[in-house]
Order: C-alpha cells, then structure tokens, then sequence
C-alpha cells in the first residue's frame, strides 16, 4: 500500500490531534449514529491506556471508541476521497456518520476505505472509528481472555511487553485522482559500475506510465516508459550502510485518450544488493557485520504512539553508540522510521507481529504441562492464515525501503515442538514468493537448540536469542560463557549458515553498583555484555549482535518486572547507563565489519 503524499495530483488533510473518546461499557448501544457521550477526550496518534489515570480504561479488554468531525474541502472536485489508517491496533471499524465502511485485523499495518460517495465535498462528516485490543489464539500476536469472579475480562498474552493498543498512528483524510498509481515496486540491482532499477507499476485503471530517476541534486539520470521496465543508471552512487544515497523515482501516468497527466506519485529509490552467501551476509557484494538492537515503539504517556521528536533522539542515540542496524521488534514499526532509516543510512530487519508462539512461555515465565503450540485447538491452520495476511501487508508496505535488509516472520516461536515445522515452511515460501531479493530469518528462544530446533533450515540467517548468565546461570558468567560458546558452535556446526545473536541482555536498574559486580547492577550488565562479544569475536560464520535491548520498556505485571523491562541500555526516557559506553568504545568506526577484522 503506499505511502500518502502531498504532490500536484495528490492532497492530504492530516486528522491528528485530539479525538471524542470512550470505551465500550460506557458507551451507547451504536456509538457510531451520534456524538459521543461523555467528557472523554483522546490524543491520536498515541496509544490511549496511559493517557488516563483510570486503571479500568488503562487495563480495560474490549472496543473503544474514537470520534471527530472532519470537514471535506469544497476544492477536491472530481477524484476520489479515501480516509487512511496507519495503523488501528489491534482491529479497527470505521464508520461515516451512521455507515459502516469496513474494517481491518492487524494491529501495526496501515488500512483505508473509499469514502467518497458517503461524503459530501465543502461540507463536514462524523468519523468514528471502533478499535479492540483482544488477542485469541487466532489474532497476531496470540493471547486469550478469561473472566474474573468479579465479572471482569482480563487479557492474558505471551508476549513481554504492554499491550498498548488505540490509534498510535496518523490518521489521514485523501484526495487521489479517479487514474492513479496504486503500488510500485522497485527491485534494485548492481552491474559493475552501473545501477540497475526494476519498476513495476500497477494503476487503477489503464494509462500511459512514464519514469524519470533523478539523482539528489535533482538531474535526471535515467528514464523509461511502460508499467514494467528497467532503469540503467551509470556510474550509480550504491546506498550503504552509514552513508545514504537515496535517487528519487517520479513516476506519471497520463490519461490514456487525451495525453494530460493524471498522476504522479514519487519513490525514493537506494540502489543496493543483499544476500547470503554462504556463511555469510553480504551488503553491496561486501561482508556486513549487524551492530545495533532490539527496540520497541515504547514511551512514557504516548505508549506505542508514534513521535517524530523521539525519532529523531533515538536515532541520534544509534549514532552515538556506533549501532548501525536494528530489528523492529516485534511489529512492524511506523513507516516514518523506516523512512528516517532510509535517508541515514540505518540497516533495518522488519518483522512482524508474530510474537508469542510459544505456549510454554508466558511473558518470559515457564508454565507446567502447557498445551502444543501448534494444533487445531491451539495455532492451527487459521493462526497461520492471518499469519500470512499480516507477511503480505508487512512486505506490501516495507518493500522498497533501501533500508530494509531481511523479514524476520516470527520471534521466538515454538520451534523444537511438533508441528512447527509444518506451520512455518509455507509462510517462509510466501515471503520468497512475495520478495525473492530479501533474505528470510526468525529468532529461536532459549529451548529451542541445534540438537532439537525443527525448522532452522527453512531461513537463510539463523537468529537466535540467547541469555545465558541471566535467566540461565544468573551471576556466573564462567558457566554462562561455556554454554554460549557450545550453543554457537552447535548451530554452526549442523546448518553452515550465517548466525546472528538477535537478543542478549540483562536487566539492569539505572544507579545501582556493586563492587563484585552482582546482577541488576550497572557492572553486571557491562560485564555480561563483555563475555557475549569475547566469544562472538571467535567465530567467524557469526555475523551480527543486536543487544535487548535499546531502552527500558513497559511490559505487563509480574514478579520480575517491577516497572517494565529494564534490559535497556538507555533507561526508558533515553539517559545511558554504564554498558552504553562500552558499547560505544566497541561499535564506533566498525563501518559493518566485524570487531578485530579490519585491516584482514
């Protein structure tokens, strides 16, 4: 689906700001046919449980209601008049006035509806929008909710962060012509000196498609004719990990019959390679070794809401440290990051939503005698339908992204069980179908290994998420680095693959020091981190180390979370703790080469 922008053809009335809201207990039988009741108010974008202080709004399980009054400009004549979502998490209805429009599942995918015969042009239209936080063991992420004795719904899931939920992305009213450009995709290549740039357009209707590629001072470097051509660029700037170079692609489609332009939609364009080869991962046909992340879209009061100050911050952080890369753990991320990605030359791996399938784990916590993750009753073949829903729109979106390097299609799953096997091979062969250019990875939890992990060979990257000296061997980091060191080996040693630590961490309280470095201290983690890269550095098939993770970060309650998640290496509103410097001594100037192999 492509991105909304303003241009000579195209209009955008941005609907952010602050929305009527109310939740589905306090509301009326249609909420929809009137204004809302209430004192209620919302910010959109941002997620709503942390805006209020009312523990049964900020915990409630069920539909909320969104409202607002959108006037319709009295100059967009003629076109079509499209109300767009970026994202509704985790399923969104959509009425005009009293009309339902439609809905969408999908809690981190953008959505949008025709609504241009249900409004009327110079005149105002009642937008609500229903959104329902509830995970079954047929939504991604998965969950299941249970009723209290006091008659109370609660939200059980199996993911380890807060299930904040609302609109935490823009809204958006469109004005698009009746002949448009409704996708492109751009599929790079390099021969020799010369940059190859596939483009297949697709349009609402027929046309005549004409493409011009200009470099960033604005020239035109290439031009083509046709829904599907290829672009040569000679002498192409190549967009590198570190150092951006983004092309920008204008792409025209003129009416069929009399020849004007009807659209013009514009795509920035980085000319890179990636693959695999071997036991290694190859950027522009050159090793690259991953420095970076586990993030999350997680702030204090905005929850998953995006922010464009916090953007710019982190990113500014990710430099300072020296990271060069980041995985969207574990939702796709608002498409502005990845946009900001793209200029700054940032590697992304996306990955979906698919979090928690794993029923013997339940926020980090094992349960006895857990039911098999994958069945009929539990994940079975309609999980793995909107899980393939959920890949579809991920790499619909994320595509053309130059920074985007590799789908990751489900964190930590279940994969040393029954049945797994069968679950993920045919989502690994659509995502090849969908994008045979990206390499394919997931990341394998602590009880899945070498000697029993069933699906590891269906990825071309095996990730793997590992914490050894922390909840395995807590404080004896001697033990924990024999055990990482025959874990590595192992999964070296049967699949010759590329391997990737996605996740190692501990959690640690900004503040607390110990002399003899004990666990949740600011020695401890620093210590932790330093035995993980002594034995990554041996090891020349490992090709990357993403730390969890970036900053604290809201999870849900429990024993071992007291306030959130505290594996940041930047506390939750973003000051260093000691390991940030570390960190910054080892990654800075590495330039995606692994530590100890520049100069070879």
């Amino acid at each position: 689906m492509l991105k909304p922008q303003t241009g000579p053809t195209r209009e955008v009335v941005n609907l952010d700001g602050v929305w009527r809201f109310a939740v589905d207990d306090r509301s009326a039988q249609a909420p929809w046919t009137a204004d809302l009741g209430g004192t209620l108010d919302v910010a959109v974008p941002a997620s709503y449980n942390d805006q209020f202080i009312d523990p049964a709004i900020r915990n409630h399980v069920g539909w909320v209601w969104y409202q607002r009054n959108v006037d319709v400009p009295r100059s967009w004549t003629g076109g079509r008049i499209m109300v767009r979502f970026d994202a509704a998490t985790h399923e969104g209805r959509v009425y005009v006035d009293d009309t339902f429009v439609g809905e969408h599942i999908g809690g981190y995918t953008p959505f949008e509806f025709d609504v241009t015969d249900l409004v009327e042009r110079g005149a105002r239209f009642r937008l609500t929008v229903g959104v329902n936080n509830e995970l079954t063991e047929h939504t991604v992420p998965p969950g299941h909710i249970f009723e209290l004795a006091d008659g109370r719904r609660k939200q059980q899931y199996h993911h380890d962060f807060f299930n904040y939920a609302g609109l935490a992305r823009s809204v958006m009213l469109l004005h698009v012509p009746d002949l448009r450009v409704t996708d492109v995709t751009v599929v790079t290549e390099v021969d020799g000196a010369d940059g190859l740039v596939g483009v297949d357009v697709n349009t609402s209707a027929a046309g005549t498609v004409r493409l011009a590629l200009r470099d960033e001072s604005g020239a035109v470097v290439a031009e083509g004719e046709g829904a599907s051509t290829q672009l040569r660029v000679p002498e192409a700037r190549l967009w590198q990990a570190g150092a951006a170079y983004l092309y920008e692609l204008d792409v025209v489609v003129l009416h069929p019959e009399t020849g004007d332009v009807d659209d013009t939609y514009t795509v920035n364009v980085g000319i890179r390679t990636v693959e695999v080869r071997g036991t290694q991962f190859l950027l522009n046909g050159e090793p690259f070794y991953f420095t970076g992340f586990g993030k999350h879209e997680d702030t204090a009061v905005r929850g998953k809401g995006h922010d464009n100050a916090y953007l710019v911050h982190d990113f500014q952080l990710m430099d300072w440290v020296g990271a060069n890369s980041f995985r969207t753990s574990h939702y796709p991320y608002a498409e502005e990051v990845l946009d900001y990605a793209d200029r700054h030359g940032i590697i992304v791996i996306d990955e979906t939503s698919a979090v928690g399938f794993n029923l013997g784990v339940a926020g980090g916590m094992s349960q006895r005698n857990p039911p098999p993750t994958f069945s009929p009753e539990t994940l079975g073949d309609r999980t793995r339908e909107t899980h393939a829903q959920h890949l579809r729109e991920l790499i619909a979106r994320d595509k053309n992204h130059p920074s985007v390097v590799m789908w990751c299609i489900a964190n930590e799953p279940a994969g040393q069980e029954d049945g797994a096997r069968e679950y993920f091979e045919p989502l690994t062969t659509l995502s090849r179908e969908l994008d045979p250019t990206r390499p394919v990875t997931y990341t394998a939890w602590l009880g899945a290994h070498s000697g029993n992990d069933q699906i590891a060979d269906l990825f071309d990257v095996i990730g793997i998420n590992r914490y050894f000296g922390w909840y395995i061997d807590l404080g004896d980091l001697v033990a924990a680095e024999e055990k990482l060191r025959a874990d590595i080996e192992g999964w070296i040693e049967r699949y010759q693959r590329p391997v990737f630590m996605m996740e190692y961490g501990a959690d640690t309280m900004a503040g607390l020091h110990a002399i003899d470095a004990a666990p949740w201290s600011e020695e401890y983690q620093k210590a932790y981190l330093e035995m993980h890269h002594r034995v990554f550095d041996d090891y020349p098939e490992f090709v990357g180390e993403h730390v969890w993770n970036f900053a604290d970060f809201r999870t849900g309650a429990g024993l071992h979370r007291v306030g959130g998640n505290k594996k940041g290496i930047f506390t939750r509103d973003r000051q260093p703790k000691a390991a940030a410097h570390s960190l910054r001594e080892r990654w800075t100037g590495l330039g995606g080469q692994k530590p100890g192999t520049a100069g070879r």
